[in-house]
């Protein structure tokens, strides 16, 4: 592709990362929603499930997003792209600072806690108020292990529990194996990524034979496509989901099942459910 097109299918692109609103994404997440605009396989019927290769180098991406920026060497400067988060930080950020300014803040119990495999999908959540809307600290994993207080605050709540987001790669799916043996006693919860969803969702899928895991690093627990679609050396990362679909799928994931709000439907059901001893008396 020529770099005058691919330029105009970044524009698209920066345009469907963000949307609905204004969500904030990461570069890896604006390099997939690339790929989906060259590459529009979710227009395919679904009876055809499968993990295409991106369609545009990583590289030829960069020096795209290089000449939008005006960072290219000859080219004229342009505006810089909304929602377009910077470089990840330093590892340490989100997690639990000493010097806070509210020294009890882990006074109090923890109902959950989401631990990220990718900092920049950490970032990304957090710049999008997920640790706000779901009531959850985000932390990545290059924080582990775990903060004696965050221990604490979780140990406080009953059925407290630590959800693990995760690529589709043995690396990914062996970090919830990792924290719950490295935290004994925590509940621990996987909500990541496994080789059927990113099939049935279409997701772009790197692939690199050299780095093939042999047959005993596999995970158990997988049916045999899904071991043998590892087995070929295939991955494919959080950030291939769209910004907008992981924050919602991530906060009804975290935060569990919703209370039905009370209306007539759940009243007559509440009094199916009602026996003679339970009728009230007046």
């Amino acid at each position: 592709m020529r770099g005058r097109l691919l330029g105009r299918a970044l524009e698209t692109a920066v345009a469907r990362a963000g949307a609905p609103g204004r969500i904030r994404f990461t570069e890896r997440q604006l390099y997939y929603e690339l790929c989906r605009v060259v590459r529009p396989v979710g227009r395919l019927p679904r009876a055809l499930p499968f993990t295409p290769a991106p369609p545009v180098p990583y590289g030829r991406f960069e020096e795209a997003l290089a000449r939008r920026r005006g960072e290219a060497p000859g080219l004229p400067g342009l505006p810089g792209l909304p929602g377009l988060l910077g470089p990840d930080p330093a590892p340490g950020f989100g997690a639990p600072d000493g010097g806070s300014p509210e020294p009890d803040l882990y006074d109090y119990g923890l109902p959950r806690l989401l631990v990220c495999q990718s900092r920049s999908v950490a970032r990304m959540l957090l710049a999008n108020d997920l640790h706000l809307e779901a009531a959850c600290p985000v932390l990545a994993a290059d924080d582990l292990p775990l903060d004696p207080r965050l221990l604490a605050g979780l140990a406080r709540v009953e059925g407290a529990t630590v959800h693990v987001l995760h690529d589709a790669s043995v690396a990914g799916i062996a970090l919830t194996a990792r924290l719950r043996a490295d935290h004994p006693g925590v509940r621990v919860a996987s909500l990541g990524l496994v080789p059927r969803h990113a099939i049935a969702m279409r997701l772009n899928a790197a692939r690199d034979p050299a780095r093939s895991p042999g047959e005993a690093t596999l995970p158990a627990g997988l049916d045999r496509r899904e071991r043998d679609w590892l087995a070929r050396g295939r991955t494919a990362e959080v950030e291939a989901v769209h910004p907008a679909r992981l924050l919602r799928t991530v906060q009804r994931l975290v935060r569990g099942p919703r209370t039905p709000a009370h209306s007539v439907w759940t009243g007559l059901r509440e009094l199916r459910t009602a026996g003679f001893m339970t009728w009230p008396a007046n």
